[in-house]
């Protein structure tokens, strides 16, 4: 990943020229990604299409020893510079890009030959050499009503201290060896089954001198007219460990560990279809895969694109007008900023390894990597391509507002059982995601102020479409309940309190609605719990149980449909 886009762009101003003769090595690959092909020559022998049989497959058939396979083999070329050794059979990008390519070609051979490896090839002087390539897999889609593709990334290249230094140890096994591992092993696990949508499989190289892979890819796509549905960039995702330096939003302090944590960075704000993906991703996790799972993942929506000063694959990507995302551990063991004479971290140097052997017996045992949690990361990767290639169309919508109700109107291409609409308001997460039997439906929102919808289609499978763009409306006014005091958070008792007290809610008038709670947070607004609360008519109850030698301020909201309809303060003594 890149150091600073200071440097990104010194790179690209001193590089006067573009990528040139991009061409794919095999033009069956290419003329499937075009949608030039008949799905039947490429057909699984039994079709294994539902949505519940693919991520119950992600769920158990990701391997962390696999992926551990990867990872050793990735770092034992040593140093995978852009500008190393393509000739050695052992060492350098050359031999690695080889590898990769043998590794699908592997896969294709045990499933049929439906997947179709390639190198896309460019000439661009990088590091001192002229011509590179990217290795990609192609897994044909069984429609080709809609030949877009979805595109899982990562770059294969690493680096040391120096930009262009092929001599040094540059194993680069979390920058972006974790990645790359990642990729290898959705290609494997994922060509056993079909998809609507074709899925692309991408290693890229030079990413570390600018991104040159991933725009040489996009330029390509771009050129033959290969719609791309989705790209989900995946570039540092298997280490847990926080360095002594990160790039903001930093983890910290140093050595904290955090396993079930992945971050999701986008371009944009309001009407970002960026963000919208990364809200599809997090909905497809907690309604396909999080009830499979036996460790649950918090998939984190940052602000940014990337991290301060940063930049990664999907930034060509979403530059030539493509959705792309990127994937990013919680914690990073270093900013990367190798001109400080005191950076001790790993990331751009040689101590990115697989791990050490601190016993000294020949053998590693304190690992860099965490291989569960890059089998986690993986697997929502694997879920979110999945729902998105199997997946119906994305309609557009209109909405009228009265009051504090919002009526919506859904168009789409033909009539879906179901129809979902993403309501948010203060962060860029949905509040609540309401489902319409009709494509058209009303929504009653409890608060004042803007919020901001998003629409998708549902078919028979549940499987949602990727959401449309968003329509923003603003709430003046609310319904009688909350104006006329329909509903009333009283005062907690006892207040102040120890260890415990009663949160009580009384309900005057029967009220409609999805999902209500309460909501408890410290004096500096962080959520500490929340508890689920039904609501009848009349006075309903919830025991807050705060703990032993517990002290100070805290708030309790009254949230119902994902709206703070009321709050109050209450105060714990020792």
């Amino acid at each position: 990943m890149k150091i600073r886009f200071t440097i990104f762009l010194l790179i690209a101003t001193c590089s006067a020229f573009s990528q040139t003769n991009i061409i794919s090595t095999n033009v069956t690959a290419e003329e499937v990604m075009m949608g030039n092909y008949d799905p039947a020559a490429f057909s699984a022998p039994i079709i294994l299409n539902h949505p519940d049989t693919i991520a119950k497959a992600l769920n158990t058939n990701i391997n962390a020893d696999s992926l551990r396979g990867y990872l050793e083999k990735l770092g034992s070329f040593q140093n995978r510079n852009s500008g190393s050794d393509t000739i050695s059979s052992i060492k350098g990008i050359g031999a690695a890009r080889r590898w990769v390519y043998e590794k699908f070609q592997q896969f294709s051979t045990a499933n049929n030959n439906r997947l179709l490896p390639s190198y896309l090839q460019f000439d661009l002087s990088i590091c001192s050499i002229g011509q590179h390539r990217n290795v990609f897999a192609v897994l044909p889609g069984i429609d080709t009503t809609d030949h877009s593709i979805i595109i899982i990334e990562s770059h294969l290249d690493s680096r040391c201290e120096g930009l262009c230094d092929t001599s040094c140890l540059a194993q680069g096994v979390d920058d972006n060896g974790s990645g790359t591992a990642l990729v290898i092993e959705l290609a494997r696990v994922m060509s056993v089954y079909s998809f609507n949508h074709t899925i692309v499989f991408l290693t890229n190289i030079a990413e570390e001198q600018g991104l040159y892979g991933a725009e040489a890819f996009a330029d390509y796509v771009q050129g033959k007219g290969i719609g791309v549905k989705a790209v989900l960039n995946n570039d540092i995702v298997g280490g847990v460990l926080c360095g002594h330096t990160s790039s903001p939003p930093s983890c910290s302090p140093f050595g904290d560990i955090d396993s079930t944590q992945i971050r999701l960075f986008s371009y944009g704000g309001f009407n970002s279809l960026h963000k919208g993906l990364v809200r599809f991703i997090k909905l497809e996790y907690k309604e396909e895969l999080l009830p499979l799972v036996s460790v649950p993942m918090t998939i984190s929506l940052m602000t940014g694109e990337d991290r301060e000063g940063r930049g990664g694959d999907h930034i060509p990507f979403r530059q030539h007008g493509y959705l792309a995302v990127r994937f990013t551990s919680a914690n990073e063991n270093g900013d990367a900023n190798v001109a400080d004479t005191g950076y001790i971290d790993n990331q751009h140097t040689s101590r990115d390894v697989l791990g050490y052997d601190t016993d000294l017996d020949g053998l590693l045992d304190s690992f860099l990597v965490d291989f569960n949690y890059l089998a986690r990361n993986t697997a929502i990767n694997g879920n979110a391509a999945a729902m998105a290639a199997i997946g119906p169309k994305t309609p557009t919508f209109a909405l009228t507002t009265g009051g504090n109700q919002v009526d919506v109107s859904i168009t789409a291409d033909q009539l879906y059982p179901q129809y979902r609409v993403g309501v948010r308001s203060l962060t860029y997460d949905w509040d609540s995601v309401y489902t319409f039997n009709s494509a058209t439906g009303a929504i009653i929102l409890f608060a004042a102020g803007t919020y901001y919808l998003s629409t998708a289609t549902v078919d028979s499978n549940g499987v949602e479409s990727l959401f449309s763009g968003e329509i923003a409306t603003t709430i003046t006014s609310v319904n009688d309940f909350s104006t006329k005091k329909g509903i009333q958070l009283l005062p907690a008792q006892p207040n102040p309190a120890d260890e415990s007290t009663m949160i009580t809610i009384n309900v005057l008038q029967p009220i409609y609605y999805k999902n209500a709670s309460i909501r408890v947070f410290d004096s500096n607004g962080n959520l500490i719990k929340e508890l689920p609360v039904k609501l009848e008519k009349g006075i309903n109850e919830v025991l807050y149980h705060h703990g032993y030698n517990a002290s100070g301020t805290y708030l309790y909201s009254l949230v119902i449909d994902g709206a703070i309809i009321e709050t109050r303060k209450m105060v714990f003594g020792k």
